[in-house]
Formats: C-alpha cells, structure tokens, sequence
C-alpha cells in the first residue's frame, strides 16, 4: 500500500463520491424508466454515523472502515430526494418486525415467500430484505 497526502486522499474520496453520485442518478434514473408505476418512496437501510468532514473521517478508524458503507447509501438518498422520492430509513435488524408490525401480523415470512414465488426467480436474501423495506417505507409515507 502507498502512503498519499491528507490532500490527495481527501480530493480522491471527492472522486469516488462524485462517481458514486452519478451512479445513484443513473441508475434510479433507469429503475424510474423500468417501474410501470410512479415511484413514490424509497427505503435505505440507516447508516452509521461518520465524523463531518473526511478529513475527520480519514483520521478516524473506524469510519475509514465503514465509510464505503455509508458513502453509497447517502448517494442513492441524495438522488431519489433530488428526484422528489420520500427517503425512509430502516434498521436492517428489526425491518422484518417493523414490517409485520405495519401490516398488523404477527410475522410476514408467509407474505415473503409468497412474494418469491409471484415475482419468481431468482428471489436471493437482498430481495426479501428488500420488500420489507419497502413494506416499511409505504408504511411510513401513509
């Protein structure tokens, strides 16, 4: 590993948040285009809180371990509010809960499982952590 500046390594982490801006845009742009209907909300999963400056964030160990974490999650929320989205967080611990619990059900594994086999394969983990979150998110806008 090279040793850069606080300098450069502050203008390289502008970069990355730059591209991962116009990512965030793009590619809600494309979901936006892909959807049939209007996309109201969006769900993103609450992140850890960071220093304010990356200078600060850079000088912090554990915020350089999980500021790629935090970095993404704040792009797509800056994007789909420039995009005029409802922005609701969630607890990835307890979303399943929190959706069951807005759905006034004891559980919504039943639902979840109905849901993969509806929408079919392939239906992986980041899915059925997916539509509780937006499970929660409707929830939370209504």
């Amino acid at each position: 590993m090279r040793a850069i500046s606080l300098t450069d390594a502050v203008a390289l982490v502008d970069r990355v948040r730059e591209a991962a801006a116009g990512g965030a845009r793009e590619n809600l742009e494309a979901l936006a285009t892909a959807v049939p209907v209007p996309i109201a909300n969006i769900g993103i999963r609450f992140c850890k809180k960071l220093p304010p400056t990356t200078e600060e964030r850079i000088a912090d160990t554990r915020a350089v371990c999980v500021a790629d974490s935090v970095m993404y999650p704040e792009a797509l929320a800056t994007a789909a509010s420039a995009r005029c989205w409802s922005v609701v967080g969630y607890d990835g611990g307890r979303v399943f809960h929190d959706a069951a619990a807005s759905l006034g059900v004891e559980d919504v594994d039943a639902l979840l499982r109905a849901m993969g086999r509806s929408g079919g394969p392939p239906w992986q983990a980041k899915h059925k952590l997916a539509a509780p979150a937006a499970l929660v998110a409707g929830a939370r806008r209504s």
